[in-house]
């Protein structure tokens, strides 16, 4: 499966580099979009169960490396949390 990487921007305007195992990320986060912060995590969430659950398919087994990105992603929010206006862009892919 093709993987891909891209890059968030965050509200505090620091970035993280995250994976996908699947260019389905692709079509959920536009690169230079911005999302409020909840609508991120929880876009993100079901783009990369969804990359997970096909490589479940493919190869038997759930892609690790897409839960342990859920987890981050949702460590990054979690500070974020008390901000009712946090914004996270969608910066850039990298094949």
């Amino acid at each position: 499966m093709p993987e891909v990487h891209f890059r968030v921007r965050w509200p505090d305007h620091t970035a993280t580099r995250c994976y996908s195992p699947s260019t389905t990320i692709r079509r959920t986060l536009g690169a230079g979009r911005s999302f409020p912060l909840s609508e991120f995590v929880e876009i993100s969430r079901a783009a990369l169960e969804k990359g997970s659950e096909r490589v479940r398919r493919k190869h038997g087994f759930a892609c690790g490396r897409a839960e342990m990105q859920i987890a981050i992603i949702e460590s990054f929010a979690a500070r974020y949390a008390n901000q009712p206006d946090a914004q996270v862009t969608i910066e850039a892919y990298e094949d």
